[in-house]
């Protein structure tokens, strides 16, 4: 075995190793329901597998490259969602392994899908393992690797880069990737307790609290109930659930730089921000004025109420729910999924194209506009008055052009395993931008699905989570030239 071989075998291992930890809190809720003993096999074999590869790669010299990275990243996501799986096989609820798979790779990407129905059946431990897993993929497996296992010396940099989202991904917020890291799972933790003690405060259980607190965090969107946030019939517990949706959808570095230097001026200087929050208090204003006059809530207080806690949902891409969008009238229930597709802001924990790159393909397409017009002028694309270099330019439209032919591709197998158009089209929409509601059979759960069909679903919610190339570059035959 070659000296990068192991070096790889030794970072995917090194990953596995840390999200061994997924299973030990539900092991110690397990011990009071008889669940202890599916936790315990499902951990002590995510351990044995982590502790294999690293063991297969000791003492390897080599330093990861860039796209030594990919691989990396691709082959943690991977083993880590089929490791991951194992305790929802071997206890409650027992699913089968594409619909376990499909579960954990939903919690692993905060997507929030599920083929569960009946949660408040299930067993405490289980309900929050689900509930860990969107707490534990938020900030991102191979981050949480890199922050707490730095004397891997694995090449931070080369593997933070296949995971972090954004068309710019060599910003560090302090001089060294673990660091940055490190820097970045406090301010991520810190959200989530305070979004737990609110919850708390506005009358959840304490249960509940942080259950929903880490799939709030996480822009998750997993609950511990069927019906989700219309169990709880709470403008309160919604009005929280708003704030700290938005909080996750936004960048992280700059809750960082925000935190650093104790001013909020650093959020309203950052052009994505601000493209962001207009599209997001624009979309509320609008779906809230369509609700009113479709007539669809009997006042314009409850068709607010429901359009800020939906658009907010889904613009974060969380995907709790506290009416089905998907018996919205009208044009609402595409724009929906429209706006999950969208996404927030690039660095945070939702889904989605992201914000930025939407703003620069406008730009850009501005631009090609003009030339049109003026076709001897010289048109520069700026943001926040700062020239955009044509290498970003172009990787940011063949991103976008990458996605959507995915989209395509992708919703075209959907429709060959036997569903309907908007079925197809919405789970995919809804997989790749890791939201979770879907429109037609999938509006509320990904059940009906065959095996082939949420197979699909399973590989989008990856494609989507770590922005397609990293998963499509392993498919090229010049990665695998030397």
């Amino acid at each position: 075995m070659s000296q990068r071989s192991r070096a790889i075998l030794r970072a995917v291992g090194g990953v596995q190793t840390a999200t061994s930890a997924l299973t030990v809190p539900s092991f110690f809720i397990g011990l009071s329901d008889g669940t202890w003993v599916a936790f315990l096999e499902g951990g002590l074999l995510m351990l044995a597998v982590g502790l294999g590869m690293m063991l297969l790669g000791a003492g390897a010299k080599s330093e990861l490259r860039l796209r030594d990275g990919f691989l990396v990243t691709a082959l943690a996501w991977f083993c880590t969602s089929f490791t991951a799986a194992c305790p929802l096989i071997l206890g409650p609820p027992h699913l089968s392994v594409t619909d376990a798979v499909f579960e954990a790779v939903s919690g692993l990407t905060t997507t929030g899908s599920t083929v569960i129905v009946g949660l408040e059946q299930l067993p405490k431990s289980v309900l929050f393992y689900r509930q860990f897993m969107q707490f534990f993929g938020g900030m991102g497996i191979v981050v949480l690797a890199v922050a707490i296992l730095p004397t891997l010396r694995i090449g931070a940099t080369q593997l933070t880069k296949g995971e972090t989202t954004g068309p710019v991904k060599d910003t560090k917020l302090t001089p060294r990737i673990a660091e940055t890291a490190k820097a970045l799972w406090i301010i991520y933790v810190g959200l989530t307790l305070a979004c737990c003690l609110c919850y708390w405060l506005a009358g959840m259980t304490f249960f509940d609290a942080i259950d929903h607190a880490f799939s709030t965090a996480s822009t998750g969107g997993f609950s511990t109930h069927d019906d989700s946030f219309k169990r709880f019939d709470s403008p309160l517990i919604e009005l929280v659930s708003v704030v700290f949706m938005l909080l996750g959808s936004i960048s992280f570095a700059l809750h960082f730089v925000a935190w650093r230097r104790g001013s909020l001026a650093a959020y309203m200087r950052d052009a994505e921000f601000r493209s962001f929050l207009m599209l997001w208090l624009g979309s509320v204003a609008l779906v809230t004025v369509s609700l009113w006059l479709y007539g669809h809530y009997d006042s314009p207080e409850r068709s607010l109420r429901e359009a800020l806690f939906q658009v907010t949902s889904n613009m974060s891409t969380t995907g709790f729910s506290n009416d089905n969008f998907a018996e919205w009238p009208a044009f609402l229930p595409p724009f929906m999924i429209l706006l999950a597709i969208l996404g927030s802001c690039a660095g945070s924990t939702s889904g989605g194209l992201k914000v930025i790159r939407v703003l620069i393909v406008a730009k850009l397409s501005a631009r090609e506009v003009m030339r049109v017009i003026h076709p001897r002028g010289e048109f520069v694309v700026k943001l926040d008055r700062r020239a955009i270099p044509d290498s970003v330019l172009e990787a940011v439209a063949g991103f976008v052009a990458v996605f959507f032919f995915c989209f395509v591709a992708m919703g075209l197998l959907m429709m060959a395993s036997g569903e309907d158009l908007v079925t197809s089209f919405a789970a995919i929409a809804s997989s790749m931008s890791n939201l979770g509601p879907s429109l037609g059979n999938g509006a509320v759960t990904m059940q009906p699905f065959n095996d082939f069909a949420t197979w699909i679903c399973t590989f989008a919610m990856i494609v989507g989570r770590l922005e397609v190339f990293t998963v499509l570059v392993l498919l090229t035959p010049a990665f695998w030239r030397e």
